[in-house]
């Protein structure tokens, strides 16, 4: 019988590993034959300008792109980029997830109209910003800047990565809001009762039982947040192109202009590395986090 029931098992398990190679190999091929390319251009002297300069580069593309300032700036632009979304979404996310989670006339259009932003697509949303709400003449904002007796500002020559972190927050607000407000629906409302019935303020209630309980939803919202933000383009690519100079030239729209702009592949490949590396290095670490808050 011992017999009977191995072979069945093994019989069993290579029928399901042949039903499995199809997907995970298309999967791989998916996944390493791009990854692979990425890293053998990386090392060669490829520009589509330059058709006779070719053959192998070492790390001369490495080196370029480490002893270029315009690295070091396209990085501190993606860590602020980052760094101010996160920062804006999560608290104000958590905040209007608290104020929609109350009983007021009106919270289910409201829930919907605040979580509407969205599923817009982020090339229309550079573009409403741009041309309708930051436009320094016809723009919504230089309209109420008048109301108000101010003069209007310039927002994409002003200040050009404040501006792109209000388009990009404006977008991911409504993310970290259906999470977190998803989360609220789980809290204990006994326990609430109890904290107020006890002389806990609203404060109190916020500080000691609502952030503790969405402490796990905060890390899912940073991590996925984090993964995407590092990836940023339509936006910049609609509304400053990069500029002024390199005011807002994130990592992304780095690699752009080194592949397709420069013609440079074996450069812009280099660059390609370079993000993925950093991707991963901030998955990893988010990974942990998130599986240190669901362990405790």
């Amino acid at each position: 019988m011992s017999k009977t029931r191995a072979s069945g098992r093994t019989v069993g398990g290579l029928r399901s590993l042949s039903l499995q190679a199809p997907a995970v190999s298309l999967l791989l091929l998916w996944m390493l034959v791009p990854l692979g390319m990425t890293l053998w251009f990386s090392f060669q002297r490829y520009n589509l300008l330059m058709p006779e300069m070719t053959g192998f580069a070492g790390l001369e593309n490495y080196e370029y792109l480490f002893t270029d300032p315009a690295l070091w700036r396209a990085m501190g632009n993606t860590l602020l980029l980052v760094g101010w979304v996160l920062v804006i979404t999560v608290v104000g996310g958590t905040l209007l997830a608290v104020l929609f989670q109350q009983e007021f006339p009106g919270r289910g259009i409201a829930r919907v109209l605040a979580i509407s932003p969205f599923f817009v697509m982020p090339t229309v949303s550079a573009l409403v910003w741009k041309n309708m709400m930051m436009h320094p003449d016809n723009g919504v904002l230089a309209w109420l800047a008048r109301v108000f007796g101010a003069s209007p500002v310039d927002w994409f020559s002003s200040l050009p990565l404040t501006s792109i972190v209000i388009i990009v927050a404006w977008q991911w607000l409504p993310f970290a809001l259906l999470i977190l407000l998803t989360a609220m629906q789980s809290l204990d409302d006994d326990q609430v009762e109890a904290a107020r019935m006890d002389g806990a303020g609203p404060l109190a209630v916020f500080f000691y039982i609502t952030l503790p309980h969405l402490k796990r939803a905060i890390s899912v919202v940073i991590m996925i947040e984090m993964i995407f933000l590092l990836t940023i383009f339509a936006e910049i690519y609609v509304t400053t192109s990069g500029g002024p100079g390199l005011a807002t030239t994130n990592l992304a729209y780095l690699i752009y202009m080194q592949s397709l702009l420069d013609f440079d592949v074996g450069l812009g490949s280099a660059g390609g590395v370079v993000a993925i590396v950093l991707a991963n290095i901030v998955a990893i670490f988010l990974v942990r986090l998130v599986a240190r808050n669901l362990e405790s």
